[in-house]
């Protein structure tokens, strides 16, 4: 199953396809008893799409065969032992995906000429992602991060590796054959292309970054570049170019929170003073108008805000998720809806907007 969402892989998500193609949607659980409801509701939502897809007179035969047959390959991708909180299977023909989402999605099924994104985009958003970039003199390995875990990403050109002329040059530094790792034209070299790198994936990708290495490397990668001063922070910590992921995790767990709550402070002190300057919406109905006329700064959202509304033609009102024209994800179609107009979305501890009905925005104007 796939988590990174990268806006390539999201434009590519939402090019238009011919139709149909083919969004399923659900929540899943990663504890029990509840976790015991998911194969049943994937079965049965599997089953409709089917269903839906035999009976639509606008598919033809070969592409209805391929669907059923990417559906079913889809399903044996599904890995429900290890579920977070929602799943997407996204199939068209000729391909398929599978995404593990960390933020609730209604049941549903869509049979439309592109797939519905607006889920994975805002689970995206709320998992914070980051990157780690651990140095070495010999090694720079790129890691891809979240709130629960880090996976290294090699599809960036990392990692970089350094084949040594002398095969222990440490060593040697040890007993004193040697200049410093640290100081050699070489290690520069090195440490300037790793600095290139991953100055080409934050203008592509934009996350906080922290580099990690010895105080040396970090200070050699700084002195040849500006990617080690503009990272959100520096961590110390030697042998995380050769560490697993759990390691590397845990040793930058604490800068990541930290920059969590930074943000969290500092989104809420701009609502403050858009508030004074009444450049500022709050409550899902204004907010959602003023994410269609393009109008927002900066959203801000309560971690695990949900709601059921329809709209009544002027604006939204509470409804039952039963209820016709319900719209139950409507809190991640506006998250979508503003970081397709430039917005940033912050998202803030419960309660930390009570007073605002939990999420507010920033305005341009």
């Amino acid at each position: 199953m796939q988590r990174a969402l990268s806006p390539a892989v999201l434009a590519e998500l939402r090019r238009p396809r011919p139709y149909p193609a083919v969004s399923i949607l659900m929540p899943t659980h990663r504890r029990e008893p509840d976790n015991a409801q998911d194969p049943v509701r994937l079965r049965n939502l599997l089953a409709e799409a089917k269903e839906r897809i035999q009976a639509d007179p606008a598919v033809s035969r070969a592409d209805r065969i391929d669907l059923l047959e990417q559906l079913d390959r889809a399903l044996t991708e599904v890995d429900l032992v290890h579920a977070e909180d929602g799943l997407a299977i996204l199939a068209a023909p000729g391909e398929h995906q599978v995404w593990s989402l960390g933020r609730t999605a209604p049941a549903r099924v869509v049979l439309s000429d592109t797939f519905l994104t607006r889920n994975l985009v805002a689970a995206q958003a709320a998992e914070r992602p980051y990157w780690v970039l651990a140095v070495a003199a010999d090694r720079v390995v790129l890691w891809g991060g979240d709130e629960e875990r880090v996976t290294e990403d090699k599809e960036h050109g990392f990692p970089l590796v350094r084949v040594f002329d002398n095969p222990d040059p440490e060593r040697q530094e040890r007993i004193g054959d040697t200049p410093s790792t640290f100081r050699d034209e070489e290690t520069k070299t090195f440490l300037r292309q790793a600095d290139t790198a991953i100055g080409k994936l934050l203008a592509a990708e934009r996350r906080p970054l922290y580099v990690a290495g010895e105080a040396a490397a970090l200070a050699l990668l700084d002195a040849v570049g500006p990617i080690a001063k503009e990272a959100t922070e520096q961590i110390p910590y030697g042998g995380l170019a050769q560490a697993d992921a759990e390691t590397v995790r845990k040793v930058v767990e604490p800068a990541v929170r930290a920059h969590a709550e930074r943000a969290s402070a500092e989104a809420l002190a701009q609502l403050d003073t858009a508030r004074g300057r009444q450049a500022f919406a709050a409550g899902l109905d204004e907010v959602w108008q003023a994410a269609g006329d393009g109008r927002i700064s900066r959203l801000v959202v309560e971690e695990n805000f949900r709601t059921t509304v329809r709209d009544d033609g002027e604006h939204l009102v509470p409804a039952a998720s039963d209820e016709s024209g319900a719209r139950e994800d409507i809190v991640d179609e506006v998250i979508e809806r503003a970081l397709d107009t430039g917005a940033e979305v912050s998202f803030v501890p419960d309660g930390a907007l009570s007073d605002g009905g939990r999420v507010a925005a920033v305005l341009r104007y």
